[in-house]
C-alpha cells in the first residue's frame, strides 16, 4: 500500500518535472560538449591544415604519401600529381593521398 502512495502524483496540483528534465539531460549535454572539444575540433583543424597543404603544392616539392611513398612532384593536375620516386620510375597519385611536404 505504501508503494502506491510513493508512485502517486504530488497533492495540491504541483507538478515537479521541469527541473528533473534538465537534470536528466545535463550529463548527456556535457558529454557531447566534451566530446566536441576534445575529438571534433582537433580533427577539423587537422583536415583544414591538410587541405591547405595540398592546395599549396608546387612542382619540385618533395612529399610523402599516406602509404609512405617518398617522391618529388613532377606534374600537378586538378586531382592528381605525378611523382618521381626514382631515376626511372614515375607514379601518378591522387593529391588527397599526400600527407606531408619534406623540406
Amino acid at each position: 500500500m505504501n508503494l502506491l502512495y510513493a508512485m502517486a502524483p504530488p497533492q495540491g496540483g504541483e507538478q515537479s518535472g521541469g527541473g528533473g528534465m534538465l537534470a536528466t539531460f545535463l550529463p548527456i549535454i556535457l558529454i557531447f560538449v566534451i566530446f566536441y572539444i576534445f575529438m571534433i575540433m582537433p580533427q577539423r583543424k587537422q583536415q583544414k591544415k591538410l587541405r591547405e597543404l595540398i592546395s599549396n603544392l608546387k612542382k619540385g616539392d618533395k612529399v610523402v604519401t599516406a602509404t609512405g611513398i617518398h617522391g618529388t612532384i613532377l606534374k600537378l593536375e586538378k586531382d592528381t600529381a605525378t611523382l618521381q620516386i626514382s631515376q626511372r620510375a614515375e607514379l601518378v597519385i591522387d593529391k588527397s593521398t599526400i600527407n606531408r611536404v619534406v623540406s
